[in-house]
């Protein structure tokens, strides 16, 4: 009895080694994370990363999210350049309405259309598309529904924003109402509010903040889609800047928090291990100010009769707009 009582225990232990190693096996091949990389990014660089030159350049793409006609149109399109070797980070904002000559249509659809293919194509088709504007390789992407980042930002207890120019935008559509019709009123007003922003530094929440980065029908220099890209480079600085100063929001149950929240409000072509050596460049950079790249200035609008709608393309060329951004990098 004892025999078969100590043959018994050890079956069951060796399963659970077994059933330990294969689980061991698979959280490292997904994560990319193993014993040694751990190490690693606690003492050292981290993950090796995809990189030309000593910079890593990341795709963010941002979408409005939710069932509505557009839901999955990245209305938000930006580069972010880390360079390991100077220590400097960069964000080259892409605007939407690039036209493309590989899709028929405007950058912002890349993701729907790669998505339409397959599940994951939406990335993999936004870098090519967005390699061709920014003439940079594309090494990673990542997709954020705007409608659930504002519960990242709500987790690390809001953000500071810097809002250069008060602004009032009075054709703000309110969520939810997409869909909507004003019985009796032809201009459909009830479908929006009027928002409004004072000029200097504000502390936002997450629905604040949201509403900062999505405004574009306000007068003046705050209207339109450059602006809007503006101020979501801002919002990415702004809560850069907060991450990287964990004492001032860090606690046990905010971290299992903004873990589930960043995992439903985001999908990237990185694994955990990369993802986590990027995060450290960060940090390690946190002293570093971030350079704004924009060239919207080297785009024109054609008449609607070229293209059959409103689309941007190169005052120049494709080559032009590439030699600039690249020396812009290397500044």
């Amino acid at each position: 009895m004892k025999k078969l009582i100590a043959l018994a225990i050890t079956a069951v232990f060796l399963f659970l080694v077994g059933k330990t190693i294969l689980w061991s096996a698979r959280f490292m091949r997904d994560t990319g994370l193993t014993p040694g990389l751990v190490i690693r990014l606690l003492f050292d660089q981290g993950a090796k990363l995809k990189a030309k030159n000593g910079s890593t350049n990341v795709l963010i793409l941002g979408m409005g999210g939710g069932t509505h006609a557009g839901a999955d149109l990245t209305d938000s399109m930006m580069v972010l350049s880390v360079n390991s070797d100077k220590k400097s980070m960069a964000i080259v904002s892409v605007p939407r309405d690039i036209w493309s000559d590989t899709l028929k249509d405007r950058i912002n659809s890349a993701y729907h259309y790669g998505e339409e293919k397959q599940e994951g194509g939406g990335l993999l088709l936004a870098k090519v598309v967005v390699e061709d504007v920014v003439g940079i390789p594309i090494h990673y992407a990542i997709v954020i529904d705007f409608s659930g980042f504002k519960k990242v930002i709500d987790e690390v207890g809001g953000i500071d924003v810097d809002v250069p120019r008060a602004f009032t935008d009075p054709d703000f559509p309110i969520a939810g109402k997409e869909n909507d019709t004003c019985p009796g009123d032809p201009t459909n007003r009830c479908l929006y509010e009027t928002i409004h922003f004072d000029a200097g530094v504000q502390r936002m929440d997450g629905e604040r903040a949201l509403i900062y980065a999505r405004s574009r029908h306000a007068e003046g220099e705050e209207g339109g889609d450059f602006a809007r890209s503006r101020r979501q480079q801002d919002i990415l600085t702004a809560l850069k800047n907060k991450m990287i100063r964990p004492f001032s929001w860090v606690t046990p149950g905010r971290i299992t928090r903004l873990s589930r929240v960043l995992d439903e409000a985001t999908d990237m072509d990185m694994n955990l291990a990369e993802a986590l050596t990027l995060g450290k460049q960060f940090v390690r950079f946190s002293g570093t100010e971030v350079k704004k790249i924009s060239f919207e200035d080297k785009l024109i609008t054609p008449p609607s009769y070229v293209y059959g709608r409103y689309v941007l393309v190169p005052e120049d060329s494709w080559e032009d707009i590439h030699s600039f951004i690249k020396t812009q990098l290397e500044r």
